[in-house]
């Protein structure tokens, strides 16, 4: 029985309004769709600007947790899709038995993966550039947004989407995702790539993505040693925010056929 539902987990500096057209593709076939957003998220957009304490509050072990029990919560395995750090999280929840398919989209890497291109660093910079600003929520300004999300898009496009989308990100979780590799013992990140019980997985990389570029989707998935399915799909000309991008239509389309064909 193929699954009928998608649980759908965005990333940082956006909130579930950022899956709003595969949501509403997906449901227009007859699909249930699920777009949880982190604990605190629930006020929205404007809210979270005028006051980013939720975000501030916000760990990993936070996220994973409400998103296992949304998961667990339903009555058949769903097919999972994340983007961006949420791509991360999909593969912790596959990684914890949970879902029948998952598509990890311009994927932050889980821990293990150490491949920083300077794209990426250039990126990051905003969030990591000071460590006294760890334990804040820190935003981008729209140029900063433009280079890590939009590089491709129009200027006008990118302005919009900005403000449309964005939201500050947890400056605490991204230096604990970079301090991962060399913190003894197993961080919120870790997986186990020997994981033979694991449902299929496909990476799907924005040929263009500053953030999180194809060299680190190539690496996350080159780390996975199980024998179940793991693959990987590079769409040249995307950014990271692939899933708002001229086009995504036949992405979202393409990777639901995919999830569906392998599932376990």
């Amino acid at each position: 029985m193929k699954p009928d539902t998608i649980v759908l987990v965005h990333g940082f500096w956006v909130t579930e309004l950022s899956w709003e057209g595969w949501k509403g593709r997906y449901e227009a076939q007859g699909y249930r769709v699920l777009a949880p957003t982190y604990p605190g998220f629930e006020v929205g957009v404007a809210a979270l600007n005028a006051d980013p304490t939720p975000v501030e509050r916000l760990t990993v072990r936070d996220i994973i947790d409400h998103l296992e029990a949304v998961v667990r919560a339903l009555p058949t395995p769903p097919v999972i899709m994340g983007h961006s750090a949420g791509g991360a999280f999909t593969q912790i929840l596959l990684d914890h038995g949970l879902g029948a398919a998952g598509v990890a989209i311009n994927s932050a890497p889980t821990e293990g993966v150490k491949v920083t291109p300077p794209a990426q660093l250039k990126a990051a910079f905003p969030v990591l550039r000071d460590p006294f600003d760890r334990h804040r929520a820190v935003g981008l300004t729209p140029d900063q947004w433009r280079y890590a999300f939009t590089n491709t898009f129009t200027e006008e496009e990118s302005l919009a989407l900005y403000r449309r989308y964005h939201v500050p990100a947890s400056a605490a979780v991204f230096w604990d995702s970079l301090l991962a590799n060399v913190k003894p013992g197993r961080q919120d990140t870790w997986v186990d790539y020997h994981n033979d019980a694991r449902a299929p997985l496909l990476f799907v990389s924005g040929g263009e993505d500053h953030l999180m570029p194809p060299a680190v989707q190539r690496s996350n998935a080159a780390h996975y040693r199980s024998e179940t399915v793991t693959e990987i799909r590079e769409y040249p000309g995307y950014a990271h925010l692939l899933p708002a991008q001229e086009g995504w239509e036949r992405i979202a389309d393409e990777v639901l056929a995919w999830a569906l064909a392998h599932t376990r």
